[in-house]
């Protein structure tokens, strides 16, 4: 319904005179609501935010006073009253407005102060659906609206640290001016807007297995970043980020670092229930992965497959970080160091060089959730997460050849690996250690050959390697050139119209080849 163009929107200072509070969240009221009685605001309040102001010696008047109704249904309904939202959304300059009030005997609030039962905090438990639905909030929301909505004469607080903002205005002079009503609108509406999110967000994981048809995303704001992928780039990230790690030490992520530590976390978290597992990432792209007893030793076999490439990396464990090892590890500039544990003595050290920086990984577990989100046109693409894991049971052998218990380990290590690496991806390993590396190539055999290159380049000998590449080989070229390098074992989705002649040339090579009948693109 449009308003009529008679009533003039007010942008004119708005003196408090009654405030209505209703907050879950206890913090700063107190203060808050010694301020507004110094300044003879009438406080009107709700059950246990009524017994709270009236405990810290303020007087207090309590709504079902208005209301003339009690709260009823267990405390369900007690803010959802014509006398309520009358005050709310009255037009406090509008006559007509003002005479319906009169008639019905309500009075106008200028301030609404509301915060929401903790629905957000209380899923991250194991509740029933039950104890879910109790959590939502229904009249907060719907005061928060009227409130919000009717900004050029109310101001809505949602967030105590919006308090003393407030006190410091009132204190100055008394008054609330529209530019920070405005913003306390727009906070108030965010805020009504995310906790609506959360709740849909929850209900179409207990409803739904496919994707919706509306996708609403609720990101907090996490922090604000220096610049994006370059300089001339504003950037902020959104998220729960301080859920999955901790910087330690050193100056604050940048942009690209976010980007350098979600690649390296989702390598070392396909290697949780392994031996110590090192991999050295740069650009997201590993450069060298290791599997092996110790830390120390995991982290020299990862580094002697690129030399070069780790100076300025990132290094991730999937295991405590001990003193010998970060002494390794610092031999080299490594610009992060990420682990779940670290020693003290480690720790120490490694603080040692103010430029690093220092992050535990708070959780080894899948840092993936049920979607996978990437914007493209100014649209969003959507996808499960590829977090498919395989064992012996899952592979299938094709050649006449079986790879013996050995090679099994270095193939499924490396395709753990070529999992994490850009398409076309290639992996040459041996020992629970890469040896050379292919990615992004236009061409397979060009990623093969690029990863023999790196290989030779470091003076790491492919006899008796295996590969693992991340789609199917199209033609006999792959495995001949795979042959022709030293490698004895290849692990491949299979499923090309050729794949009579890859394994016909797999046989010829005296090679063994599996099947896993799954794909690991990743551009």
């Amino acid at each position: 319904m449009n308003i009529q163009a008679s009533i003039a929107f007010n942008k004119k200072e708005t003196q408090i005179k009654r405030a209505l509070i209703s907050v879950y969240d206890k913090t700063g009221l107190a203060e808050l609501a010694t301020a507004l009685h110094k300044q003879g605001v009438t406080i009107v309040s709700t059950g246990g935010s009524a017994r709270f102001i009236r405990d810290a010696g303020i007087p207090v008047e309590e709504i079902e006073d208005l209301t003339g109704i009690p709260e009823m249904l267990n405390g369900r309904l007690k803010s959802l009253h014509p006398i309520v939202h009358g005050g709310l959304l009255a037009r406090q300059n509008y006559e007509k407005d003002m005479d319906e009030l009169s008639r019905h005997n309500i009075m106008p609030f200028q301030l609404l102060v509301v915060n929401l039962y903790p629905f957000q905090e209380v899923i991250l438990k194991d509740i029933s659906l039950e104890d879910a639905m109790e959590n939502i909030d229904i009249g907060g929301p719907a005061m928060i609206r009227s409130a919000a909505k009717n900004v050029d004469h109310l101001c809505v607080l949602t967030e105590p640290e919006s308090y003393e903002e407030l006190i410091d205005k009132l204190d100055a002079k008394g008054t609330v001016d529209f530019n920070f009503r405005l913003r306390m609108s727009h906070k108030a509406f965010l805020r009504a807007s995310v906790y609506d999110t959360a709740i849909s967000n929850y209900l179409l994981e207990k409803t739904s297995t496919g994707f919706p048809e509306s996708l609403t995303l609720n990101f907090p704001k996490f922090s604000a970043l220096r610049y994006g992928e370059n300089p001339h780039q504003a950037a902020a990230v959104y998220g729960n980020l301080n859920e999955t790690i901790n910087v330690l030490h050193g100056r604050q992520l940048s942009y690209n670092n976010y980007l350098d530590v979600d690649a390296a976390v989702k390598i070392v978290q396909d290697f949780n229930d392994e031996n110590p597992t090192v991999a050295i990432i740069k650009h997201t792209i590993p450069s060298g992965v290791a599997t092996a007893p110790a830390a120390k030793e995991a982290w020299q076999k990862a580094f002697a497959t690129d030399k070069m490439s780790p100076f300025g990396g990132i290094v991730a464990l999937n295991c405590r970080l001990d003193l010998n090892t970060a002494k390794e590890i610092d031999k080299v500039f490594t610009e992060i160091i990420i682990a779940p544990e670290f020693d003290d003595d480690a720790l120490e050290m490694l603080k040692q060089k103010e430029k690093r920086r220092l992050v535990k990984l708070k959780s080894l577990s899948s840092v993936e959730k049920k979607y996978n989100y990437r914007s493209v046109l100014g649209g969003i693409l959507c996808q499960q997460p590829d977090n498919v894991s395989l064992d012996f049971r899952n592979l299938r052998t094709v050649t006449k050849i079986k790879p013996s218990d050995e090679q099994f380990e270095d193939l499924l290590f490396a395709w753990k690996v070529v999992k994490r690496v850009n398409s076309n991806a290639v992996v040459y390993a041996r020992n629970l250690q890469t040896l050379g590396i292919g990615s992004g190539q236009p061409s397979r055999v060009d990623a093969s050959e690029f990863a023999v290159f790196k290989a030779g380049k470091y003076g790491l000998p492919l006899d008796g390697s295996v590969v693992a590449s991340d789609a199917f080989f199209p033609f006999a070229d792959g495995i001949e050139a795979a042959a022709k390098a030293g490698a004895k074992a290849i692990i491949q989705p299979g499923g090309s119209i050729r794949d009579d002649e890859v394994i016909a040339a797999a046989n010829k090579y005296g090679m063994a080849m599996v099947f896993t009948g799954i794909r690991h693109f990743k551009h």
